[in-house]
């Protein structure tokens, strides 16, 4: 076996589960992963792969080998170090195998060591509205939050709304419409003295907090086309194109992003039943679940259905949603691809991630 640790990172069993490749691909901080058999090459597993598998309702304890797609490229031992490069390029691929001719590994071409520029998608660009809900108090990123808004702390050079601003900009969105409340003058001089961004922001207020939707009520017959809503203090590390296919290919009213987290219990659970006797138990066990990250895509018909300068919750619209049977998708991100910097810990955390600085 190739002793290149990166390649190690990057190796799985075909027996290995859905949320053990998933943790792998976290901790490899890839989207991207070979299976190989006694040192034989047998296929390519995406992080698309397993998003696809688990909308289709599949365990998250199946083995990958379920979900292999059949069909994958590779390059060939023969092959001069330029052809490889063309495929990867044709390809867009964050890594290419190399293969001898009984299908054994012999070496990898990483894109990020081979190519300087940044690997992006051919795939075309969407221009989506994108409402960033920004009007809460930061109460937990205190006492920083008592000077400036959250929406506006640092991340690296950049503030988290800008940030998430130029995720959005990726995908091709140029309309922003951000909802703010706390310190809205500070948030809207800032974007005005901003030119660099090159994108329409506008600013809606609202006169008290009304929750995390009930100021979309605001934008009736502002937006009229499919749009997504974020959180100011999320990111998430995902093509926004795939969320959004997976909504209109579906027919969904509203789509959630979703986080595939895992709850590790440190005690030995116990099940009782009647009289107090013990069922099972469980030594320290492991649950997963699926976690509310923040962003949305939501139809434009259901800004009408917001009541009107009314604490509303986001949840409360798909509470209504799902009581008249409307769709309502869940679109899973790996837990390692969600940043949530809304509080301390978590923040430094980001921070570190991005390569930044802690304060």
């Amino acid at each position: 076996m190739i002793k290149n640790d990166q390649i190690k990172k990057i190796v799985i069993s075909k027996d290995l589960n859905l949320l053990e490749a998933i943790k792998i691909m976290d901790a490899a901080d890839r989207k991207l992963l070979m299976v190989l058999e006694a040192e034989k090459f047998i296929g390519l597993l995406s992080l698309g792969d397993i998003q696809r598998a688990l909308i289709r309702k599949q365990d998250f304890s199946i083995p990958i080998s379920e979900i292999l797609r059949k069909e994958f490229t590779v390059a060939r031992q023969q092959l001069t170090e330029t052809a490889i490069k063309k495929m990867m390029l044709q390809h867009r691929t964050e890594f290419m195998p190399v293969l001898d001719k009984e299908d054994k590994l012999i070496d990898v071409l990483f894109w990020d060591e081979v190519f300087e520029e940044e690997r992006q998608g051919e795939k075309e660009k969407k221009d989506i509205p994108v409402v960033i809900m920004a009007g809460g108090f930061g109460t937990r990123l205190r006492p920083l939050t008592n000077i400036i808004p959250k929406p506006l702390i640092p991340l690296g050079n950049q503030t988290i709304l800008e940030v998430i601003i130029e995720r959005f900009k990726e995908l091709g969105s140029q309309d922003f419409y951000l909802s703010v409340n706390y310190k809205a003058d500070m948030i809207r001089n800032y974007f005005d003295e901003k030119n660099n961004l090159d994108v329409n922001i506008s600013h809606f207020v609202e006169d008290k907090p009304l929750g995390t939707a009930g100021s979309l009520h605001l934008l009736n017959n502002e937006i009229t086309t499919t749009f997504f809503v974020s959180n100011c203090d999320i990111i998430i590390d995902q093509d926004y194109r795939d969320i959004l296919e997976y909504h209109q290919a579906n027919k969904n009213e509203i789509t959630l992003v979703s986080v595939i987290k895992n709850f590790n219990i440190p005690y030995g659970t116990i099940e009782t039943g009647e009289g107090g006797l013990v069922k099972s138990m469980k030594e320290k066990p492991t649950f997963t679940f699926y976690i509310n990250a923040g962003m949305y895509i939501l139809e434009p018909h259901l800004i009408n259905e917001i009541p009107k300068n009314e604490f509303f919750h986001i949840t409360d619209l798909i509470d209504k949603i799902m009581k008249r049977e409307g769709r309502v998708g869940v679109f899973p991100v790996s837990e390692g691809a969600w940043s949530d910097i809304g509080e301390w810990d978590k923040y430094k955390a980001t921070l570190n991630k991005l390569g930044h600085e802690t304060w």
